[in-house]
């Protein structure tokens, strides 16, 4: 059977700045093609053309090659700069690439950003008809999806309203419910979970497993793992612009959180510009660090961990909360955690450097990988400072010796988390078997 999508030897090179590319009216290609013969001259007359220093190029996709199978899911991961949204505009054609061939076999239907697609002047009910008809579909198909697609997106009270004056919001949910309820054969999509509140990310991961058991091809990109393994039997890992894993999702996923190209122990925004954040803070950095203070990749499961993170507070008067949320290997989240140090619950802070530390208390955690995600809000009102996503990550080692939660027993142990519970048992003597007393 033809496969859905062949990717052969994929190439896309960037060039670095230079001249841009402008569009030319008519009347400009027409003055250009008459004085063409003078710009020759001159340049003879003064000894031809200056050499110019070749512009840098950088290649975002590099001998990328794969087939997606009709009715697959497929998810794609990797690093902020791995090629991912380059190799989903290549397959929608919005992008040409430089080396090799992407052959798509289906309708497709993206949606690669907030509002792809849409033509801000046309209302949520034309934009809706107009992506249907770039899709193929003939209006009778359209309108038999209609109510269906503005209920899903909320958006009833607005399907007449110009879309220019929509919510990010509004706008993410139109777009992803008409890519999805249009029946393209073919779904490519890219971070839809990154913007939009939780209750709409928990309908778009509902309705993405919906499409993909009816047999339709969906690719996925997306930074959220539990996303990916729920969704994803397979998993390609693209870094620096070539296939450097793919498989089973949980194989695949596992891979990249505990390897170089995930996340390690340390990270470090020396460049305050660079650093994540925004006016009022930028973070500097987190760490994981043991009970003396020093960096550190694994840890006894014994034994507490500090998450260390570095802010700067550049705008006072802001009460503000570090938060960490805490993934396995797999994705899942652990737990999440906010700051209850006493010192500045509800207290504004002057403008400076922070370093705060969350400790973790041993035997709590199970052993394997866990992804640390840093993040400062304001609570009230809710305003978002920063969220690195997999910020730092490090391993929990469970001890051979026989005195952790597992006791005696070697094999593989469940679950997330593995507290040392305190168990306490207590002897009643013998208990006669009734029926026997009374014989």
């Amino acid at each position: 059977m033809m496969p859905a999508i062949r990717v052969e030897r994929l190439g896309k090179r960037y060039r670095l700045g230079g001249p841009r590319k402008s569009y030319k009216a008519l009347r400009d290609i027409l003055t250009a093609a008459a004085t063409a013969p003078f710009r020759t001259v001159r340049s003879a007359l003064r000894g031809g053309s200056l050499a110019k220093a070749a512009p840098e190029t950088i290649w975002a996709l590099h001998d990328v090659s794969f087939e997606i199978s009709r009715g697959e899911v497929v998810g794609i991961i990797g690093r902020n700069g791995a090629g991912k949204s380059t190799l989903l505009k290549i397959l929608s054609r919005i992008t040409d690439p430089t080396t090799g061939r992407a052959s798509i076999h289906g309708r497709v239907g993206s949606l690669l950003e907030v509002g792809t697609g849409f033509h801000p002047e046309l209302t949520g009910a034309e934009n809706i008809y107009l992506n249907g008809v770039i899709l193929g579909m003939r209006r009778s198909e359209i309108a038999r999806k209609f109510d269906e697609i503005v209920t899903f997106a909320g958006v009833e009270k607005f399907v007449d309203t110009p879309v220019k004056h929509y919510s990010s919001g509004m706008y993410l949910r139109l777009a992803f419910s008409v890519a999805a309820h249009l029946e393209p054969e073919i779904m490519l999509v890219d971070e839809v979970l990154a913007v939009g509140d939780s209750t709409f990310q928990r309908k778009c991961l509902d309705k993405m497993e919906e499409v993909g058991q009816q047999g339709r091809t969906v690719l996925f990109v997306s930074h959220n793992m539990p996303a990916i393994t729920r969704l994803c039997p397979r998993t390609i890992l693209l870094d620096a612009g070539s296939v450097a894993a793919d498989g089973p999702s949980h194989e695949v996923v596992s891979a990249y959180l505990s390897s170089d190209i995930g996340t390690k122990a340390a990270r470090e925004w020396p460049d305050p510009e660079r650093a994540p954040g925004n006016h009022v803070a930028r973070l500097r950095g987190v760490r994981i660090v043991g009970e003396d203070g020093r960096l550190a990749e694994s840890i006894d499961i014994r034994c507490p961990v500090g998450i260390e993170m570095t802010f700067d507070v550049l705008e006072p008067g802001w009460v503000l909360s570090p938060i960490y949320d805490f993934f396995n290997d797999e994705g899942l989240c652990v737990f999440g955690a906010i700051d209850h140090d006493p010192e500045w619950k509800g207290r504004p802070r002057p403008a400076g450097r922070y370093v705060t530390t969350a400790w973790i208390p041993g035997n709590l955690l199970s052993e394997g990988a866990l992804i640390v995600n840093a993040e400062l809000l304001t609570i009230h009102p809710m305003v978002q400072h920063y969220h690195e996503r997999h910020a730092v990550a490090f391993h929990v080692i469970d001890s051979p010796d026989g005195d952790t939660a597992r006791g005696e027993y070697s094999g593989a142990w469940p679950g997330v988390i593995r507290p040392m519970l305190d168990w306490r048992t207590r002897f009643e003597g013998m208990v006669l078997d009734e029926k026997a007393a009374v014989r």
